[in-house]
């Protein structure tokens, strides 16, 4: 449900920010949007461990607010809304969080997490299908970003997905700092 319910602030926000023109040019793109993220960040914009806890506390209690079906059919709402709004976006450069980003880079940041959760609400689930491989070929273009090298070519896109956020612990004899981003 916890995930569910930031999907859906995700699928908000998209439709906030598709209507929302930056003033100037990008200061941030896909894979900078990130950097924050990265454990260990020094970044000023990285969220400190209590307002991490905070929004995770939030996302915990509004989610229990909701039956599951009301939760799934108003994600499935507002996430065709968002995907719409995409395609018929006018502004070459949109605001988000403080941020200018690229229309394409801030539809990057979306694909990247919603990708990445997907995975999170599939883990274990035998019968899902897989993750589309567009969406995974764009989280390894922004983890290797992050990691300024590609990461090993013997990694899958779901793998290279799984360890780069911290999902799978990485092993001894990966050489890349992991994750990249959680």
């Amino acid at each position: 449900m916890d995930v569910l319910y930031h999907q859906l602030m995700d699928a908000r926000r998209a439709l906030v920010t598709f209507a929302t023109p930056a003033q100037g040019e990008p200061d941030t793109d896909a894979v900078s949007y990130w950097r924050p993220f990265s454990p260990g960040s020094d970044d000023p914009a990285a969220p400190d461990a209590d307002s991490a806890a905070r929004h995770a506390r939030h996302v915990r209690i509004v989610a229990s607010a909701y039956p599951v079906s009301f939760l799934a059919g108003e994600w499935r709402e507002t996430s065709a809304a968002a995907v719409r709004a995409a395609r018929s976006c006018p502004y070459p450069v949109v605001a988000t969080q403080g941020l200018a980003l690229s229309t394409d880079d801030f539809i990057a940041t979306l694909v990247t997490e919603a990708t990445v959760h997907y995975l999170d609400l599939t883990v274990g689930l035998p019968d899902a299908p897989p993750p589309d491989p567009a969406g995974l070929a764009i989280v390894r273009r922004v983890l290797e970003g992050l990691a300024r090298a590609p990461l090993p070519a013997d990694w899958d896109d779901i793998t290279c997905a799984l360890k780069g956020t911290g999902r799978l612990p990485a092993g001894p004899q990966d050489s890349v700092r992991l994750p990249l981003f959680t």
